[in-house]
């Protein structure tokens, strides 16, 4: 991943985002410190969707994304239910 300072990807935009297109993600600092990353939309749509994946890729997913406290039945509060007159 190529690091430019943001005055070059501001001063050469189109190389900038032929090289992002051509090569992959590229990386945008200030003063040094990188700040961003200018990447390919399909590879954005592609982390999106893995950040939020839909019900079918949750139920089908090979391990769970959260763990569930399912308390024992011996916790459970039970409750009467009033006959029906």
């Amino acid at each position: 991943m190529r690091e430019w300072p943001v005055q070059d990807a501001k001063a050469h935009f189109s190389e900038f985002l032929d090289t992002c297109l051509t090569e992959g993600p590229q990386l945008v600092s200030r003063r040094g410190e990188a700040k961003a990353v200018l990447v390919p939309l399909d590879a954005w749509n592609d982390l999106n969707k893995r950040a939020k994946p839909g019900v079918k890729d949750v139920l089908l997913a090979d391990e769970p994304r959260f763990v569930m406290d399912i308390p024992s039945r011996k916790e459970w509060e039970w409750r009467s239910i009033p006959a029906e007159e």
